[in-house]
């Protein structure tokens, strides 16, 4: 790798060379389509002069890999010419595309004015060349006519198709269409990425980057910049080697790190596409222009890369410079995940749509890590003011969506866990050079509903498949009498009427729920919300409170409940997920103090429940403001004990 090539070549820097198709390409194939948006690109593309610089900008086409050939290569006959061969690894339809539309516009020239071509050679179409040239256009007609005959190759139909279209293309320009402006853009304007592999095997390169279809990603092409001879100004070869090699290590460790999901996703959402994760600092690095700013870079893919080019065209560019402005910026990243509450802030941040590359201007614009951890709070502020007052904000009328409450209902697991750290390394017998973390790398996996704990039972079951599913359900964790479970299993069976449903309802309720005294409408408050994964959620429906907490701790345990219309129940391996630990901890009852019975989500256990979210967020300008007709004040030894928790 340390010798490969990567270099920006002008369309008209390819002239006179020869390039050599490989068997294992496949024939050519552009479609209309493509080629129309070729043509297209470069006649609207406007050179400009680059400010404080002679030179103009340019338009630039994507990667063409290549491999410098031996002269006694089998695949290649005798040549007098002593100009190399190229193997083309990747990138040769688009080679072939250039070759046909400068062609076609030579014929419009006199001879002393056209443009001379590179030669192409097809491993598997001895004469694709003589084909390429023979092209030419029945100016009557407007058909394609050719010198000679040739075999009748699907690769030669797709052929004459693109040298069709490029005809019908430069018709509809018109009268007003200027040839030599175009060619002279797409000639002297127009570059390719060109990136010679030295060392790999051909054959494995072209089935990465087409078969497995792995694009040619910027930090590959930038690592040939960093490891290239000629960037770096030590001449002991053996230093260079040494100083190359060290560079490959840190990346590979740098790029191992980033593969690891738990770092990943506390800084990134799980959509990343890209195949080598160290791209996204290049990107940093170009989007905050840390090595100085650069115009002609464009704004496609490969921006950053050209980024990258253009500061090792300047005569002071340093390898060493660049490369320890990558390193800063992942030990940065790994300084806040190793942190205790840089890693729960940043990550909160970052999942509520908070761009990394403010976050890092921040962390480098203030005075120290305390400030910078005030800075993030002031954020996360902003983030939940929509949700900061419990009752106003959570009441059904004035908010139809009870998702609005998601972003508060995760930040009080995540100070959850950021607080019992902090409670742990406060105690010497304690302290642990590791903390447990919300496991972003899980959390970001799934997706999550705002579940009522205890059933927002006005959400009508109307499907008699839905009702027997609820019924089931009923019975999961719940102590029914035999002679209740009995009538279950009749209605189950289709033994009784419709109407028995909604008395068995009610009379379950009067078992399991008997001591929710507030209107119904006061289950659609923060008091009555936790997170839960989809799966889990919409696997249990509409359920009662017993039934939810089983559920949930089996699904923590990787364990289901199958309930057949008998009424047995049996257990068998699940589908395992992850549970925060509010969730868990609501379901197990853990915020009052004073539990007499598990069947069930009173008033007691929603007011603990809220007061917990209330001390643990009270930092964050969570408030309570209480509601005519509902007493939310807790005695004071209710207050203490929430407190202690």
């Amino acid at each position: 790798m340390a010798e490969n090539n990567i270099e920006l070549k002008s369309i008209n820097e390819l002239f006179r060379m020869k390039f050599f198709i490989p068997s294992y390409q496949r024939g050519y194939r552009w479609t209309e389509q493509q080629v129309t948006d070729l043509l297209n690109d470069i006649n609207e593309f406007c050179p400009q002069k680059v400010k404080g610089t002679n030179e103009d900008t340019w338009y630039c086409l994507q990667p063409l890999v290549v491999r410098k050939m031996e002269e006694n290569d089998s695949r290649l006959e005798k040549e007098t010419d002593q100009n190399d061969w190229y193997e083309v690894i990747d990138g040769q339809q688009r080679l072939t595309t250039i070759f046909l539309i400068i062609h076609y516009f030579n014929e419009m020239l006199v001879e002393e004015q056209k443009t001379p071509l590179y030669t192409i050679k097809y491993a598997t179409r001895n004469d694709s060349y003589d084909f390429l040239e023979s092209l030419e256009i029945n100016e009557t007609d407007g058909t394609i006519v050719q010198s000679r005959e040739f075999q009748d190759y699907i690769d030669y139909h797709y052929l004459k198709q693109a040298y069709s279209t490029i005809h019908k293309w430069a018709i509809k320009m018109g009268a007003s269409f200027n040839n030599n402006d175009f060619q002279s853009k797409f000639i002297y304007n127009t570059k390719v990425i060109w990136y010679e592999s030295v060392d790999e095997d051909p054959v494995k390169v072209f089935t990465r980057l087409n078969i497995g279809k792995i694009s040619l990603t910027n930090s590959e092409l930038i690592k040939a910049l960093l490891l290239n001879r000629s960037n770096y100004d030590e001449h002991n070869d053996k230093h260079l080697r040494l100083r190359q090699q060290e560079i490959a290590s840190e990346w590979d460790n740098i790029e191992y790190t980033l593969q690891n999901d738990e770092f990943w996703l506390f800084l990134h959402e799980k959509e990343y596409k890209r195949p080598t994760k160290i791209d996204f600092i290049f990107d940093l690095i170009c989007e905050q222009k840390t090595l100085g700013e650069f115009e002609n870079i464009g704004t496609d893919d490969y921006k950053t890369f050209r980024y990258f080019y253009e500061y090792f065209r300047q005569n002071d560019a340093q390898i060493d410079s660049c490369w320890s402005e990558v390193k800063k910026y992942f030990q940065t990243f790994q300084e806040w995940f190793n942190d205790l509450e840089l890693y729960h802030y940043v990550g909160y941040l970052i999942h509520q749509g908070e761009k990394l590359d403010e976050l890092y201007k921040l962390w480098n614009s203030e005075s120290s890590k305390e400030v910078f951890i005030s800075e993030l709070k002031v954020k996360i502020k902003e983030k939940i003011k929509k949700c900061n007052n419990l009752d106003k904000q959570y009441e059904i009328e004035s908010c139809p969506a009870k998702t609005t409450c998601k972003p508060l209902l995760l930040l009080h697991n995540i100070q959850t866990v950021v607080n019992q750290n902090k409670q742990l390394k406060s105690k010497e017998e304690y302290k642990l050079p590791v903390f447990y973390k919300f496991p972003f790398h899980l959390f970001k996996k799934e997706k999550w509903d705002v579940e009522h704990i205890d059933s927002n039972t006005t959400n009508e079951l109307g499907e008699p498949k839905d009702k027997k599913e609820w019924l089931k359900y009923s019975v999961l964790g719940a102590d029914l009498n035999d002679e209740l479970k009995e009538k279950i299993s009749s209605f189950i069976n289709g033994n009784d009427s419709e109407v028995a449903f909604e008395e068995l309802v009610e009379e379950i309720e009067i078992k399991v729920a008997s001591s929710w005294p507030h209107p119904e409408q006061d289950k659609n408050k923060i008091w009555n919300y936790v997170l839960l994964d989809a799966g889990t959620n919409r696997g249990y429906g509409n359920s009662i409170f017993p039934a939810k907490r089983r559920c949930i701790i089996g699904k923590e345990q990787g364990i289901t409940y199958a309930i057949d219309d008998n009424l047995n129940i049996s257990i068998k391996d699940g589908a395992i997920a992850f549970i925060p630990p509010v969730t868990k901890n609501v379901f197990l009852k853990y915020y009052n103090t004073s539990v007499d019975n598990l069947r069930e989500w009173n008033e007691n256990d929603a007011t603990a429940y809220k007061q917990n979210i209330l001390n643990t967020l009270k930092d964050f300008g969570v408030v309570d403001y209480p509601q005519a007709g509902l007493d939310n004040t807790l005695s004071n030894n209710q207050n203490a004990e929430s407190n202690e928790q």
